[in-house]
Order: C-alpha cells, then structure tokens, then sequence
C-alpha cells in the first residue's frame, strides 16, 4: 500500500464540514485513495511501524487509529461516501471546532515524528500543557511510566487518544 494513503494535510477550506467514516475492517487506506480519486479531502493519522524480515527492515504506515477516517465534505459528498463499501458508517460531527483542534494536535506530534502510538482508553492524571519543544502549547493528559511521561493527545469524538512519550521536564501543569 502507498505511503500517499496516510494523508496528514488539513483541508483549511473553513465551508467544509468534517465528518468520521467509520471503515470497514482494513479499509482505511482504501477509503482515502477512494477519496482522493473523487476530490474529497481526507485524512488519516498514520505512524511508522518496523518489522524485520528475513534479516530485513520494513517500515510500514499504520493507520494510528484503526477503523476511522477523517473527511472534510461538501453537500452534495455525503451520499457518495456513505454508499461505498469501504464505509460501514459516516459519523457526524457535531462539535467541529474541536475535533478539528485536537486532530491537528496529533498530526503534529506525527509530522514531528515523534514516538505516537494509540491509546485506546484514556487514563486518569494530570492535564499538562507541553511548555517547549515541536509541540509547545498543545494540552493533554499525563500517564508516568518509567521515568519518561506518555502525554495523551486526546480525539473525544471517537473516545481515543494518541499516547507521545515526552521528557517529563517538558511539561507543566494547567
């Protein structure tokens, strides 16, 4: 599959309004492509993941939040998405400032190529905001583990997180 499927650009036309597709088992990089050929803007969080084989390295692009694709769409898009058959359901979006914030927030942390991976459920713990560095500014919540802090990235409108490991002197409570 094509690193072009993990598309990590936000649309900033502001008529567009963003929706969740929610995919069909291992369909997300299909769905995008599927979007791309039709001019609809998506975009789906991936993280790089090493595997060796036979004595060599391949790096793969995984979908950071498996089953889910982020789509920006005009009127008239909605259908067209909803009937193919890479889309079990098409989520709608009703808080779109937010999702739109905490989306970038991530893309960041992955642009920046920073160690993300998922969080399936959110811990408890202190919200932060990171004080210096690549994602200075950006708020989440702390879960410690040996020594080094997981900052949690949070995406609420599908109750996930993105979990970055940071220097614990990087951060500073809210």
């Amino acid at each position: 599959m094509t690193s072009g499927a993990c598309s990590r650009i936000l649309r900033p036309v502001s008529e567009l309004r963003w929706f969740v597709a929610h995919t069909r088992p291992r369909r997300e990089k299909k769905l995008v492509e599927h979007c791309q050929r039709h001019g609809i803007a998506a975009t789906l969080p991936c993280y790089k993941s090493a595997h060796k084989y036979r004595g060599k390295m391949v790096v793969f692009q995984k979908p950071l939040f498996p089953g889910y694709v982020f789509l920006q769409l005009e009127p008239g898009q909605k259908d067209a998405v909803r009937q193919n058959d890479h889309v079990a359901n098409l989520l709608d979006v009703f808080d779109q400032e937010t999702l739109r914030r905490q989306l970038e927030d991530i893309l960041l942390a992955l642009e920046m190529d920073l160690e993300v991976r998922l969080a399936p459920s959110i811990g408890e713990g202190m919200r932060v905001r990171i004080k210096a560095g690549p994602l200075r500014g950006v708020e989440g919540w702390v879960e410690h583990r040996y020594g080094r802090a997981t900052v949690l990235l949070r995406l609420d409108f599908i109750s996930q997180a993105a979990a970055v490991k940071l220097d614990a002197d990087l951060l500073e409570p809210t």
